[in-house]
């Protein structure tokens, strides 16, 4: 994240909210109607911070915000789609993103159906607000601009980017995982690492790693990938 700063790969901005609020004690949030529990995020103050970061005119009435095709206006809510790393690539393509962050006990409808152009969460649980997951987004984004990573490779041979077509399994060597299983992933975990000492409280790395027999390695690897995403993330194997 720094290196892309300030190498200029990236622009990061925080607009604080309460510049476009317009009563005395700067008010971002009102009670829900309906009643219930907690402060909800007002439209005015989001919606004319958005126009105004678009260069939009602001306050027009019943007109939806759009921003052209490189631009996305993410709200940041456990009510939204899951973020991934297929949504990351494809945020890493655009030219800019504003991020909504939701906060108290949460946003005006409205700001979801007319000003977000997608909802995001980032898991199934609930922060206090949309800050941390907009850092987590734009670290999750930033790493795949070409030149933020020291090796480019870093981040194409990792979690959730490859495959299972790249990652057949040789029968022999992974009894518990079957064929069928490995053709029919979409996506799979990374495999191990280790590094020195090559022994560690008596736990040893993989002679496999160490004998410098590249073709063994890959196929170690590819197996003990399927591996973890059967016990870690079954849910990434398609059933047939």
């Amino acid at each position: 994240m720094r290196r892309a700063h300030e190498t200029g790969i990236v622009s990061i901005r925080i607009q604080d909210l309460r510049e476009f609020t317009k009563d005395r004690h700067r008010s971002v949030d009102d009670r829900p109607f309906g009643g219930g529990e907690g402060m909800v995020l007002k439209p005015e103050p989001l919606f004319e911070a958005v126009e105004a970061l678009l260069g939009h005119s602001v306050g027009d009435a019943a007109s939806k915000v759009a921003p052209d095709a490189n631009t996305a206006i993410v709200l940041l809510s456990a009510a939204g789609k899951r973020f991934c790393q297929e949504t990351a690539r494809r945020y890493a393509a655009l030219q800019r993103i504003i991020f909504l962050c939701g906060r108290y006990e949460g946003v005006d409808e409205r700001v979801a159906e007319h000003l977000a152009t997608e909802e995001i969460s980032i898991g199934d649980f609930v922060l206090s607000g949309g800050e941390l997951p907009a850092a987590l987004v734009v670290d999750a984004v930033t790493r795949l601009l070409p030149g933020a990573l020291g090796n480019e490779a870093s981040s194409q041979n990792e979690s959730f980017s490859s495959p299972a077509r790249e990652f057949p399994v040789a029968r022999s060597r992974a009894p518990a995982i079957s064929p069928e299983a490995a053709s029919s992933a979409t996506m799979l975990l990374d495999f191990p690492h280790y590094t020195r000492p090559a022994d560690y409280r008596g736990w040893a790395v993989p002679e496999v790693l160490i004998g410098g027999h590249h073709a063994q390695v890959a196929s170690w690897r590819r197996e003990q990938a399927l591996a973890k995403t059967r016990r870690n993330r079954p849910d990434l194997l398609m059933e047939r």
